[in-house]
């Protein structure tokens, strides 16, 4: 398999079949289906995710030989159960690029970006529709593995796309004060199950917030999960120096500790 004798993604497809190959490959490899490598292709999207988030394209780089290999593991798996094999998904998705951009690649033209955004999904419906040989809903193919948020935020769009939307990031805001009223509501009824009902809602709301001001919740969110991680560190840190430990401290100094953390991460910004 000396590099220089193919190219660099034919090479990959040869090495996966010989990892795959009963005589002689990798037992591991050997014991996958779809279902068990599905944890990997997810972990490794968000890698490339990850990635990107820092900056760091040198890592990128790995992290998408990591995402491709997901791709050329499952096209294995299915060339092996003679469903289809690598040349065709690849084949398979230029054909959708050129489908759906027939501004690009034919004699249609469109205004702007959100012109093609509306064009785009008017394609995809048809799609649906013609594969399942009848009326296809709106929001029936939005993945249910997805994130919880970048769910939500995907139905909130795609709805969008058909003029369901609040108009404007005022009534959003509205929306979500009115989430808190009625969470307010059942929290003095007791009653966890809509509760739980209404945080969801909120949420919710919350996305739809992020989405109309162009932020993406997830990313969003995944910085603040790392400030806090960040910053409930700095209160570890500075404890550990006066030679404190966390369940001795009360919340006051830790919240103390907090805000000086927060102020040194603002002095450095």
């Amino acid at each position: 398999m000396n590099p220089k004798d193919q190219p660099a993604i034919a090479r990959l497809l040869r090495v996966m079949a010989r990892l795959r190959d009963p005589d002689g490959g990798c037992p591991w490899d050997l014991e996958q289906d779809f279902s068990t490598i599905a944890p990997y292709t997810v972990e490794e999207a968000y890698e490339v995710a990850d990635a990107i988030a820092r900056g760091d394209l040198e890592h990128l780089k790995d992290e998408l030989g990591d995402l491709l290999l997901q791709v050329v593991y499952h096209a294995q798996m299915a060339k092996e159960a003679g469903l289809f094999d690598f040349e065709q998904v690849a084949a398979g998705i230029a054909d959708k690029m050129i489908r759906r951009h027939p501004h690009v690649f034919g004699a249609a033209s469109v205004a702007d970006a959100s012109a093609q955004s509306h064009a785009w999904e008017a394609a995809k419906a048809k799609e649906r529709e013609d594969k399942a040989g009848a009326p296809h809903r709106l929001l029936d193919d939005v993945p249910l593995a997805l994130p919880a948020l970048a769910r939500a935020a995907k139905l909130q769009k795609r709805a969008a796309r058909v003029g369901f939307d609040w108009p404007q990031v005022a009534q959003v805001l509205d929306k979500i004060e009115e989430e808190i009223a009625e969470l307010r509501a059942e929290l003095a009824q007791a009653d966890a199950d809509r509760t739980s009902d209404e945080i969801g809602d909120l949420l919710f709301a919350a996305v739809n917030l992020a989405r109309h001001l162009g932020i993406d919740a997830e990313t969003s969110l995944r910085a603040s999960n790392a400030k806090f991680e960040r910053r409930f560190g700095a209160i570890e840190d500075t404890l550990r120096t006066r030679g404190r430990r966390l369940a001795d401290t009360s919340l006051d100094e830790m919240e103390a500790l907090w805000q000086a953390a927060k102020a040194a991460e603002r002095e450095q910004s």
